[in-house]
């Protein structure tokens, strides 16, 4: 039967590289000759480039095509036809899904979608969630605040259309959702890492064990930690659960997914993007595994706001093996490793959040919130890392202290101001956690 196939798509999800390739070239000089001839934004961009369709002969022409920045998208926005501005492709009257960037970077970016679009974002998402272990029988919890960002909302529509049941538990605050879960007996569920951790606290606090719940696969996105084996694993001991990354933006589109094979990657869903890694410094296309970079990417296929060679900011890898779950599309090693934006030099050191994350998450004794702080003491930068130890380990603080100071000078070459605090006290997030904050940029 269809629903014991391990593939949404057995076609495309096993399809040999090159016929990948040449599918994904067909598809973008579509998109391109699209953008060209609908969008007065891209055809400037790509005039003043002095590059045509007629040009796109080969993949190395497609990189001679300007990218794409988010700020750019900001300064076209909020005219005519308002609020999508120059960029938009299709009447006004063909879109029906509004959603925005949440803005945590800066002011929030517009994202029209058609309802082929609409359609678009639900296949994608039932990639993801097949390729996950999502099946009819499943009945699926999804506890985000259905709002003007996309989160999971595209990943509700999946599941309806691979026949899961769906619970939305939006208005609901954490302890109703817990109970909600419990009543009826949820199989799976959509957050973010910070909320599935909170989630469990919560659940403690009401007398409930999470693992006793019947939660056993969980889909996370809108952090790295899914990817970060530490934070992963508390995720997973809390509730019994799988759990499995995903990563995907409003502007892009639901692009990459781990499977059930769980292999330390996941899998760019390249039937419907195309992915390009650049060197931060020097801009050469890196094509090897192992040599991070930026990514550029195109979302081949969605035609009312087009996304034509975006520069996401995101820093991933190549893995250097493939998956052994059969599926041809390529991995990045260890997902989503942070952003341009966030990884800086501290000190003369390269440094990522989702690294200190991984160190906290590992540490016995310590909670799952943190925060880290980057400002300067006259001309010298200094961290300080703010922690919380566990209720009942207060008296091993100096162990715990010792054991943080060690992994961090490990794994991130850097020195720490270590602040502990009570259990409960430093902030809570409910969507995307913002425990990174570099006060020398402002």
């Amino acid at each position: 039967m269809w629903k014991d196939q391990p593939y949404w798509n057995p076609v495309l999800e096993t399809l040999p590289h090159e016929k990948i390739r040449d599918l994904q070239f067909r598809k973008f000089k579509n998109i391109f000759e699209w953008g060209y001839e609908k969008s007065k934004f891209h055809h400037t961009l790509y005039e003043k480039a002095g590059i045509t369709p007629e040009d796109i002969r080969s993949f190395d022409d497609i990189r001679r095509i300007p990218t794409v920045e988010k700020s750019m998208m900001r300064d076209i926005q909020r005219i005519h036809p308002f609020p999508y501005g120059d960029a938009l492709c299709v009447p006004l009257d063909e879109v029906v899904e509004f959603r925005q960037t949440s803005g945590t970077t800066g002011q929030p970016v517009y994202q029209p979608d058609t309802w082929q679009d609409w359609e678009w974002w639900s296949e994608c998402w039932s990639y993801i969630l097949w390729a996950q272990g999502y099946r009819p029988s499943d009945r699926v919890f999804i506890p985000f605040g259905y709002n003007v960002f996309v989160a999971f909302w595209a990943g509700h529509y999946a599941a309806e259309k691979i026949g899961a049941e769906i619970v939305p538990g939006g208005v609901l605050d954490t302890q109703s959702r817990i109970l909600k879960i419990q009543e009826l007996q949820c199989t799976a569920m959509m957050a973010t890492p910070t909320y599935v951790l909170g989630m469990a606290d919560t659940a403690r606090k009401m007398g409930i064990d999470p693992s006793s719940l019947t939660v056993r696969k969980i889909t996370c996105a809108g952090e790295p930690g899914a990817s970060i084996p530490t934070t992963k694993k508390r995720m997973e001991e809390a509730w019994a659960a799988k759990v499995y990354d995903h990563a995907g933006a409003t502007e892009i589109g639901a692009w990459c997914f781990e499977c059930t094979a769980q292999s330390g990657g996941l899998h760019v869903n390249e039937a419907f993007f195309l992915v390009e890694i650049q060197d931060v410094e020097t801009g050469e296309y890196i094509e090897e595994p192992g040599r991070r970079g930026k990514m550029i990417i195109t979302a081949l296929d969605r035609q009312a706001q087009p996304c034509i060679r975006f520069d996401s900011k995101d820093i991933i890898e190549w893995a250097p093996e493939p998956c052994s779950c059969g599926r041809t599309f390529r991995l990045i090693n260890g997902g989503v490793i942070g952003r341009a934006d966030d990884i800086t030099k501290v000190k003369g050191v390269l440094l990522s959040p989702s690294a200190i994350e991984e160190v906290v998450r590992g540490l016995d004794g310590l909670g799952n919130e943190f925060e880290v702080i980057v400002d300067k003491e006259g001309d010298i930068d200094r961290i300080t890392l703010k922690v919380e130890i566990i209720k009942g380990r207060e008296g091993e603080r100096k162990q715990i202290e010792a054991n943080l100071k060690d992994q961090l000078r490990l794994k991130t070459n850097l020195g720490y101001i270590l602040e502990f605090h009570d259990h409960g006290t430093l902030p809570r997030y409910d969507v995307k956690a913002k425990r990174f904050k570099d006060l020398r940029k402002h």
